[in-house]
């Protein structure tokens, strides 16, 4: 282990000191514990991350829904052609 040395504001050093009091622990070991929870949310960030952009299939799943919306659009325009009661406008009542 080493040792460190940081300068805080008084104000954010007694508060430390009174947190780490009510938990039961040190000052030193309270920022300790802190960075080391640092360390693993980034990391597990990173692996989520690169799992995600090494991941081909969310490639592969994107592209494929691209051709429904035409499809969709010719259905309603064919529906308005053969029912003349439908306004021209577009507006569907």
């Amino acid at each position: 282990m080493k040792n460190v040395t940081i300068t805080v504001e008084d104000s954010v050093l007694e508060w430390a000191r009174v947190e780490a009091a009510r938990r039961g622990t040190s000052v030193s070991r309270m920022l300790g514990d802190f960075m080391a929870e640092m360390q693993r949310r980034e990391d597990s960030y990173e692996r989520a991350y690169l799992a995600w952009r090494t991941d081909e299939r969310s490639w592969k799943a994107s592209a494929a829904p691209a051709a429904a919306p035409s499809s969709v659009a010719r259905s309603a325009s064919v529906q308005r052609a053969a029912d003349p009661k439908q306004p021209k406008s577009g507006v569907l009542a």
